[in-house]
């Protein structure tokens, strides 16, 4: 297992330099998901005593954390490549090096929160991550975990029609970094495993991919955030 790990993370390390990551942050589905996740994070420390201090998991160079830090948080800037915390680090920000697929180099209770954007996904063990944010969630912190949604409206058609979504197709490129798919319901039972307890989901779009391109409602996504594209979730140890 630890072979097939470090070939996990290679592979993740290889699929996430800074330049997709730049392009991936510009693309308005991701910057919609990340402001919801953003937003549940400041709305859980509205009245706040002190400045929160908020780890953002696989940050990349920094970008996230200084849009958390916009919104009165004290952001981490967590990743496992070290050109990226140099990055970050030059922001003037914290940084951590960790690997999110084994044990957060943290204290026990020392965080006020947790950003997991599009990370749990990738990992062999996804209930040892969650398990380890609560650990090192203070009483009363909140993680706010972000995923693409296994069940959203197009992929529900897919599998009714006998075709595999793109999530869980052996052939399909996606599969090759993205090995963990959820539901809001796998993904609240994970959370309360851990002893997390959930709220209801979110989502960016509800996303219709054609041959023409895409078309997708922030609309529907509100009103039926479980067919959405992402799914945003937080939850409160």
């Amino acid at each position: 297992m630890s072979r097939i790990h470090a070939q996990a993370v290679a592979a993740n390390v290889a699929g996430y330099q800074h330049d997709e990551v730049a392009g991936y942050l510009a693309h308005a589905y991701h910057r919609r998901r990340l402001g919801l996740a953003i937003s549940l994070l400041a709305r859980h420390f509205a009245g706040y005593r002190g400045v929160p201090l908020v780890a953002d998991l696989g940050a990349n160079d920094g970008q996230v954390c200084t849009w958390l830090a916009d919104r009165g948080m004290r952001p981490i800037a967590c990743d496992i490549v070290p050109h990226a915390r140099q990055v970050a680090h030059a922001r003037g920000l914290l940084t951590v090096g960790l690997d999110a697929g084994g044990p957060l180099p943290l204290r026990s209770a020392c965080l006020d929160g947790i950003l997991a954007g599009e990370i749990i996904e990738h990992l062999y063990d996804p209930a040892r991550l969650l398990r380890e944010c609560a650990r090192v969630l203070r009483p009363g912190g909140i993680l706010v975990v972000t995923t693409p949604n296994l069940a959203g409206a197009q992929d529900r058609l897919r599998f009714l029609l006998g075709r595999s979504p793109r999530q869980v197709d052996p052939f399909h490129e996606y599969l090759s970094v993205h090995i963990r798919p959820f539901t809001y319901g796998m993904l609240a039972t994970g959370l309360r495993l851990a002893g997390l307890t959930p709220s209801r989901p979110l989502s960016n779009y509800v996303v219709w991919r054609t041959r023409f391109g895409e078309v997708s409602s922030g609309w529907a996504a509100r009103l039926w955030p479980t067919l959405g594209g992402s799914l945003i979730v937080a939850a409160v140890r």
